[in-house]
Order: structure tokens, then C-alpha cells, then sequence
């Protein structure tokens, strides 16, 4: 056999040595590829808290405003106060032009005096019918016409009376006056103006108990029932807090706004002014649960929303469906889905695979997250 015959059949040999050891190489290059250990960084969910703070501000008002107005009709000649005066009982508020109604004053008495004369004049007729009578020179219905005459006069004689003591009356209400402690808050009307009875001139915040006023959702309005312990903060001093005590809840809801008028009661404090912003605190029970995770660690899959959570054994992740209640400014809000103790890849959830293995990176800085209902939650970041 020649030497070209050897050589010639030992180059398939030779060749299949070659593609064996091709096919191992490759085989242990995909072997390392599956072997491929992910670093990612994770959110673990704690406990979720049993209460929850809600915030909202409003203004300080007084308790009672009285919207004074005049309780007749005119011409208002003056105004004797201005916004921020403060008055006290028996001050004169504002005047009207009082002379028709002392026109009526002249017009009643002199009613009163041709009545009184009227009941003289009766009463004379009777006595002299009475002696006629006892004399039998009249007659019974004679007597009895005198005697009804008399009535009538007197009837008509107190009616005078009553016209002059009103007539009185009105020219005292060209007066408009305070009858309680405040301050002028605002005004109505001014010199010049024709106003009504009862129309609105002045307003007074009546000295004494404040209270502040806040909008409440209807998705909260339940939390606020009278009698409920508040907090009150105030924007000109961070140091001053007021117990408080919600007073009153409107019983319908704002035709615009959709929010219901929540009134909280304040102790009287001097350094609370009429008009402060106040912000209302309040701690309510965790009814509806929800977890916050930042915007990262949310993937879509199949058109479904879903985090990939890392099982702790085996260091795999695994996709899992959420509910997403809102987006907020610390991240997601989700309601259904996790639960406490339940670790949550929080970034490059686009390279994330079903059984994914992965490790958690221990460099990452720490962060602390709860669940709650609609309040601040943190996660743990890994």
C-alpha cells in the first residue's frame, strides 16, 4: 500500500476527530450560556400597616359669621366701620335716611291722639245713655249701641298705639348695630346704596371658637364622622399644633367639586388668626391595601401587567399577574398581587425570562417599604 493510499484514508479519521471535537466545544459554550447567573436589584414588600394619615388643608374661619342687615328698607347715609374694625355690643354699624320713617312716627301719634279723643267722646255718650237708662228714659238698645261704641273706640285707640310703638320701632332700625363681640370681615354695601330688609351690609366674625373648614373626597368622607380627633398644623408656624375635633359633615356633596364641607373644631388659641391655612391630619383605619414598587419593576406580558418576583430557593424569577390600582409620584400603586415577604425584581425587567437564575446585588443602597392604603409605601431595595 502506498504512502499516498494511507494518507488518503486517514483523512476522514482525522476529519471526524475534528468535528467531534467541534460539536463539544459548542456543546460546552451553550452549557456556560445556561449557566449564566443574572445580577439584578430587588424591592422586597413588608407588612402592610394597619393605618393610614390623611392630609388636607383648609382655611380658619370663626364659628359664627353674622351677615347683618338692616331689618326695614332705605338709603344707606352712612357706614361707620371698615374691614378689620372690631366692634362690641350696642356699636353702630351703618345708618339709613331714618326721615320717613319719623314722618310715620309724626303720622302714628297724631292717629293716637284723635283716637284717644274718639274713646273720651264714647265714653261720655255712654254715661249720659247709662243715666237715661236708669231713668227709663232711653231704652236698653240705646245703652247697648253707646256701650259698643265705646268698645270700638277703645279697640281703635290701642290699635293707634301699636302703630306708634311700630313707627318707633322702625326709626330705631335705621340703626344698623352690633349685639355680639367680632370683627368686620367684609361689607356689603356702602353709602349711596338703596338696600332691602334683611339684605346683607356688614359681616362679623363673632369672637370666641374657631374652627377649620377642608374639602373631603367622597373616597374618604367616610373616615370623618363628628367627633373625630384631628390634628391642625398651620403654614405660618411649624411649631404650633392644635388638637381638633371634627364638628360638623355636610350631608351632600359640592355640585361642582364633588367634595363634602368638613368643619374641625380648634381650641381657642391667639395665635390662630382668622383666615390661616391650616392642614388637617387624620389617622384612619387600612381598609383597602395597597403596595407602592417603583415604575421599573412593572412589565407587561400576554397584555397582562405583571412584576417578576425571585424565589428565594432556587434564586429564580417568575412572572406573576398584578392589579394596578393608579400610577403615583413614588411609583405604582398595586393592590392584588403581592404580599408581604415577596421580593420583586425592581429594574431591567426587559432581560427577565421565566426561571431566570439571578443573584441579588448586595451594593445597592437600602430602602424600606410597607404596604399600605393609599398612603406613602417604601421597598427594600437590594
Amino acid at each position: 500500500m502506498s504512502l499516498s493510499s494511507i494518507i488518503i484514508r486517514r483523512l476522514p479519521v482525522a476529519g471526524l476527530i475534528v468535528a467531534t471535537l467541534g460539536l463539544a466545544a459548542c456543546s460546552q459554550e451553550k452549557a456556560e450560556v445556561k449557566e449564566i447567573i443574572r445580577p439584578v436589584k430587588v424591592v422586597e414588600i413588608a407588612k402592610a400597616n394597619d393605618t393610614r394619615e390623611l392630609s388636607y388643608s383648609g382655611s380658619v374661619h370663626a364659628r359664627t359669621e353674622m351677615n347683618l342687615g338692616f331689618r326695614i328698607n332705605g338709603k344707606i347715609t352712612e357706614r361707620l366701620v371698615d374691614i378689620g374694625d372690631r366692634v362690641k355690643p350696642g356699636d353702630v354699624l351703618a345708618r339709613i335716611d331714618p326721615a320717613d320713617y319719623e314722618l310715620s312716627v309724626s303720622s302714628a301719634k297724631s292717629a293716637l291722639d284723635a283716637a284717644e279723643r274718639g274713646v273720651e267722646t264714647a265714653g261720655l255718650a255712654r254715661r249720659r245713655t247709662e243715666q237715661l237708662f236708669t231713668r227709663n228714659v232711653s231704652s236698653k238698645s240705646q245703652l247697648e249701641q253707646a256701650t259698643l261704641s265705646y268698645d270700638q273706640a277703645v279697640a281703635t285707640r290701642d290699635s293707634a298705639r301699636s302703630s306708634l310703638d311700630q313707627a318707633k320701632n322702625q326709626v330705631l332700625y335705621t340703626d344698623l348695630k352690633a349685639d355680639r363681640n367680632g370683627i368686620v370681615t367684609s361689607v356689603a354695601a356702602d353709602v349711596g346704596q338703596v338696600v332691602g330688609s334683611g339684605s346683607p351690609v356688614v359681616t362679623v366674625a363673632v369672637d370666641g371658637e374657631k374652627e377649620v373648614l377642608i374639602a373631603v373626597p367622597e373616597m374618604d368622607i367616610a373616615q370623618f364622622k363628628p367627633g373625630k380627633d384631628v390634628k391642625a398644623g398651620f403654614w405660618s408656624d411649624d411649631a404650633l399644633t392644635l388638637d381638633g375635633k371634627v364638628r360638623e359633615v355636610a350631608g351632600s356633596a359640592d355640585q361642582q367639586s364633588r367634595t363634602f364641607a368638613v368643619r374641625v373644631s380648634l381650641p381657642n388659641d391667639p395665635r390662630v388668626l382668622l383666615g390661616m391655612t391650616a392642614t388637617i391630619e387624620a389617622s384612619v383605619s387600612n381598609s383597602r391595601q395597597s403596595v407602592a414598587i417603583p415604575l421599573s419593576a412593572l412589565a407587561q406580558k400576554d397584555g397582562q401587567k405583571i412584576v417578576w418576583t425571585v424565589d428565594r430557593n432556587g434564586d429564580t424569577v417568575h412572572a406573576r399577574p398584578v392589579k394596578v390600582a393608579e400610577f403615583a409620584p413614588d411609583g405604582v400603586r398595586v393592590t392584588d398581587g403581592l404580599k408581604p415577604g415577596d421580593v420583586v425584581v425592581a429594574a431591567g425587567t426587559q432581560f427577565m425570562t421565566e426561571n431566570l437564575k439571578v443573584k441579588l446585588s448586595g451594593d445597592a443602597a437600602q430602602q424600606s417599604a410597607s404596604a399600605e392604603n393609599d398612603g406613602d409605601t417604601t421597598s427594600s431595595l437590594r
